[in-house]
């Protein structure tokens, strides 16, 4: 791919041409069509067409429109995880301002190793705020994170009677406060004394399983 801002129009045509792949993985899309979800001239989308057809992302057919070849399937796709994994980010924290605009930029700037950690924080969710359904990981990022998650678990998965380290947080603002009353922070030791039941610096504690499945600890 280009470097700088050209690489994110490219993205951003690979991402939007995954998102027609995701409705009809078998018609091609006419650029009209194209130009019209991304808001560009024809022209400018024609020439950038033909450009990612040239690199091999596209397979494009004057007047008939362009498909994803398989190199640009899995660009598109990653593109579009990356996107919908900023938005779930960001559901997760403080933030009144436009969570799919703001996820455009952040998508850009998320490599293979903020995507593995990504996951991981969010518990490998499998669909964005709006239930749309999140891409698959890619094989690579798939053999990371299982490496990563070896020994971790969420609160909530732990065993009656065991005890786990936490190292993740993947809590709202609301939520988040709510821990913090009962002093569970990153590094605490909290043991499972039964359902919905912990202790953690010798106070017990009861937690939502729906709070519990969002704090990862390693056993």
């Amino acid at each position: 791919m280009s470097s700088g801002h050209f690489q994110e129009f490219e993205d951003e045509y690979l991402e939007m041409m995954y998102q027609f792949y995701e409705k009809d993985p078998d018609s091609r899309v006419r650029t009209g069509d194209l130009a019209e979800a991304l808001r560009v001239t024809p022209a400018s989308t024609t020439e950038m067409v033909q450009r990612l057809a040239i690199k091999g992302f596209l397979d494009y057919v004057p007047y008939k429109g362009s498909s994803l070849t398989e190199q640009g399937l899995i660009h598109g796709k990653k593109m579009k995880r990356r996107h919908r994994l900023a938005e779930v980010l960001l559901e997760h924290l403080p933030f009144d301002g436009n969570q799919h605009s703001t996820a455009c930029r952040l998508e850009h700037a998320i490599d293979d190793d903020l995507e593995v950690a990504l996951t991981i924080y969010l518990d490998n969710p499998v669909k964005d705020p709006s239930g749309t359904k999140i891409p698959s990981m890619s094989s690579d990022i798939e053999e990371r994170v299982t490496k990563l998650n070896s020994g971790l678990s969420s609160l909530a998965n732990l065993a009656v009677g065991s005890s786990g380290v936490v190292k993740i947080i993947a809590l709202g603002k609301l939520d988040t406060d709510l821990v913090k009353q009962f002093n569970i922070t990153i590094g605490d030791m909290v043991s499972k004394t039964g359902d919905s039941s912990y202790q953690c610096n010798d106070s017990d504690i009861q937690l939502h399983d729906d709070i519990a499945a969002k704090m990862i600890i390693s056993q």
